[in-house]
């Protein structure tokens, strides 16, 4: 019963703009910081400081150290932060390293602050750990748990669509871990395939919080410049800056469509005009009536938009017809109507989860839904033409397993 709470606006202060496609690009320091450089740091301090240490790690001297950890290759670089693959010199095990280069004239990197002081409170099964940071004059060192691989990888790996079953698991866990950051007032806003990390187990984890924000007094608006374009819902390609943890829904959806489908929902490949006009070509383009408060968003102006009817999502994407409930769970993450989509929360409860266990819904936050007996990965058939004639045959997909 938190949709009450859900539905109030959130609002914390104006970020300036991000790349499309992006992977990190600079964000400036937030409009309300005083150009005074040496109040810079001090004031995204609320009430806590985000490199304070746990205290549970007193004894061990070395956490916190930037001599602790070996840095083997690099993984992949950003716009203010590069990651390598590292290894903890106090226990061996494999961590991830995304050391953010500081300029001296800038103090830190303010989406590297949020990332920090957001990540260290949360303890879940499906988001990524951070185990440590590292803040010395020239870095700041962000010690995650290593996760060998991503959704975006693991898609590219098997192409055609992923295994039912699989889609299933890796669904769940989506969503398990968006509601617990949901719940905590945290919205991620940047969801993508490549911000979900895979581990070698089947475990998915929600990463890259760096445009994450805790949501707070609702004073000010956000910037509208958020999430890579082909997983940005309608109303904030529209200029909408008001907007909830309905935001991350829409993502959900997308995420959902192109693990079951193998393509991208949405794939935009020009400007905003041609990614709206692909969701209205398949959900209908918005009016008044569909969708209270469209005329007056920034970059709606109806004569812009071919008017669409809605069609039913097996329309554009086939293979949502071959799973049971599949293609309803979907329609409900992608509502123009960004109060109209399904939370995290509610979406577990839907029934196209109805055949899993039921113990994977009284786990502890940092249990893996793996620990479940059962509850297992499926083999990936690589065979996308083998797949669609099984499927053909049965006008469903045969499930491999037995939940």
């Amino acid at each position: 019963g938190s949709t009450g709470r859900e539905e109030t606006q959130i609002c914390v202060t104006k970020m300036s703009t991000r790349s499309c496609q992006g992977t990190d690009s600079v964000i400036k320091p937030l409009d309300t910081i005083p150009e005074d450089k040496k109040v810079r740091v001090q004031r995204t301090q609320s009430g806590f400081d985000p490199f304070e240490k746990p205290a549970s790690q007193p004894t061990s001297p070395k956490f916190g150290k930037a001599d602790s950890y070996e840095k083997l290759e690099k993984l992949g670089e950003g716009s203010y932060a590069t990651v390598y693959k590292g290894k903890s010199k106090v226990n061996g095990k494999l961590v991830a390293l995304k050391v953010i280069r500081l300029q001296e004239e800038e103090g830190t990197p303010f989406t590297a602050i949020r990332e920090a002081s957001l990540l260290k409170g949360l303890k879940h099964a499906n988001i990524v750990l951070l185990h440590d940071i590292i803040h010395t004059k020239e870095t700041l060192t962000l010690v995650f748990e290593y996760v060998h691989t991503d959704l975006c990888q693991y898609m590219d790996k098997h192409p055609g669509g992923l295994h039912p079953d699989n889609v299933k698991l890796f669904l769940f866990q989506l969503l398990r871990g968006l509601s617990y950051i949901h719940q905590r007032y945290i919205l991620h806003r940047d969801l993508k395939p490549q911000n979900l990390l895979i581990s070698d187990t089947g475990e998915l984890k929600l990463a890259d919080f760096g445009l994450a924000r805790a949501k707070s007094v609702p004073s000010h608006t956000y910037s509208n410049e958020v999430v890579t374009l082909w997983y940005r819902p309608p109303d904030v390609l529209l200029g909408s800056t008001d907007y909830s943890t309905c935001l991350d829904m829409w993502g959900v959806g997308c995420i959902f469509i192109e693990m079951i489908q193998g393509v991208a929902a949405f794939p935009g490949m020009k400007d905003i005009q041609d990614q709206l006009e692909r969701i209205f070509l398949v959900l209908g383009t918005p009016s008044e009536d569909m969708w209270p408060g469209v005329n007056s968003l920034p970059h709606f102006k109806p004569d812009r938009f071919t008017v669409y009817s809605a069609k039913k999502l097996r329309q554009a994407w086939n293979k949502l017809g071959y799973v049971d409930h599949a293609e309803e769970l979907a329609s409900k993450f992608l509502q123009c109507f960004p109060k109209n989509r399904l939370s995290a929360q509610a979406a577990l409860n839907h029934e196209y989860f109805s055949n899993l266990p039921p113990r994977l819904w009284e786990l502890q936050d940092m249990s893996s839904i793996f620990t479940v007996p059962n509850v297992k990965l499926q083999t990936e058939s690589g065979d996308s033409i083998q797949v669609c004639a099984r499927r053909n045959s049965h006008g469903k997909a045969s499930s491999g397993s037995k939940h």
